[in-house]
């Protein structure tokens, strides 16, 4: 072979090295061996530069410019989606580039307990940093957008299904409100509905219920009979006397409910006003709208507080006082939270 032709094809296989050892390095070389967990947040809008600058900052990737490189090299400099996302620096540029362009952000599971309100969603969702509380509150109190899911009321209060959810940082809270509402729609079937109809309730009418009942409770065998006891008083034209609902209507409550309170002329006052109150005080989980359309079988029209998460059931205003003297007075509490308590009933 002359040396020339030797000569060419040396230098082509040393282009062929060099070029190889940079593509590796560009697509396959961590920004470090020993790994280490990085959080992104990548606004809409924010150019795929400034992508790879605050990447390089983060110390994800090695070199913003190689990493330019390799996306326009994979189509990929158009494709980043925003949002939040968790890198280690032990991952690849290539894999970097996958998970911007496939969406892969971080999924933060929050909880939303049962018998929360508005206000107290709103406080969990800022807690996380994923939803200012103003604007979470202000959106669920918009009767306008309350209108668009297909609700009835003036709020979402009732309708915020308590669950774990998987939320992203970026989501707006309209998104984040749809989703919970979501859910609610598919535990309140059709099946709930048909049977709520039955007995004559709507649903705004079992989910008012069912968020006293879980704000009266903590014990789950105890919301069929909470259920029959608030059945019965609005059969036979009793006020409820659920301090829940009086609680509801006060501003920045400290934990003292007084005389004053119970007097106050409230539209969620039921120590005042007869039957049930204008809307829901809470967002009811299944168990609690199941035990509003299905009480016990139970002649109760009384429960006083045991003082141990759970109550004494009475059918009399006899046997009622008899508890109140038990589990309260000697104690010398007030019976709270109860329905009934006051012996005037």
């Amino acid at each position: 072979m002359p040396k020339r032709i030797e000569k060419t094809v040396f230098l082509i296989l040393v282009a062929l090295v060099v070029i190889s050892t940079h593509l590796y390095i560009t697509f396959f070389t961590p920004a470090s061996r020993e790994g280490g967990a990085r959080t992104v947040y990548i606004q809409k809008g924010t150019g795929f530069r400034m992508v790879a600058e605050n990447l390089e900052k983060a110390g994800v990737v090695r070199d913003a410019e190689s990493f330019i490189y390799a996306a326009r090299l994979l189509g990929a400099y158009k494709k980043v989606q925003a949002g939040e996302y968790e890198f280690d620096r032990s991952m690849t540029p290539l894999e970097i580039l996958n998970a911007l362009t496939k969406g892969k952000v971080k999924k933060h599971l929050v909880t939303i307990p049962e018998g929360y309100n508005i206000q107290e969603v709103a406080e969990v969702l800022s807690e996380e940093g994923l939803a200012d509380p103003g604007d979470f509150t202000a959106k669920a109190t918009d009767r306008y957008f309350v209108a668009t899911l297909g609700l009835e009321g003036r709020t979402l209060e009732g309708y915020l299904f308590p669950d774990t959810y998987s939320l992203t940082r970026g989501m707006t809270v309209e998104e984040i409100i749809t989703k919970m509402v979501d859910k609610f729609k598919t535990v309140y079937t059709a099946e709930f509905d048909s049977a709520a109809r039955a007995k004559g309730m709507s649903m705004r009418t079992v989910v008012t219920l069912a968020s006293i009942i879980e704000k009266e409770t903590g014990a789950p065998e105890e919301r069929d009979l909470i259920s029959a006891v608030f059945h019965n008083r609005l059969k036979n034209r009793i006020k409820l006397q659920s301090d829940p609902t009086v609680i509801y209507d006060i501003k920045d409550f400290d934990g003292n409910l007084t005389k004053k309170h119970l007097l106050a002329k409230t539209p969620y006052n039921t120590y005042v006003n007869y039957g049930l109150p204008p809307g829901p005080i809470a967002n009811p989980g299944k168990a609690s709208l199941k035990a509003a359309i299905s009480p016990a079988r139970a002649d109760y029209l009384y429960f006083v507080s045991r003082n141990n998460g759970t109550h004494q059931f009475s059918s009399s205003l006899k046997d009622h006082n008899r508890a109140v003297d038990s589990f309260q007075r000697k104690h010398r509490t007030r019976s709270s939270p109860t329905a009934a308590a006051s012996p005037k009933s």
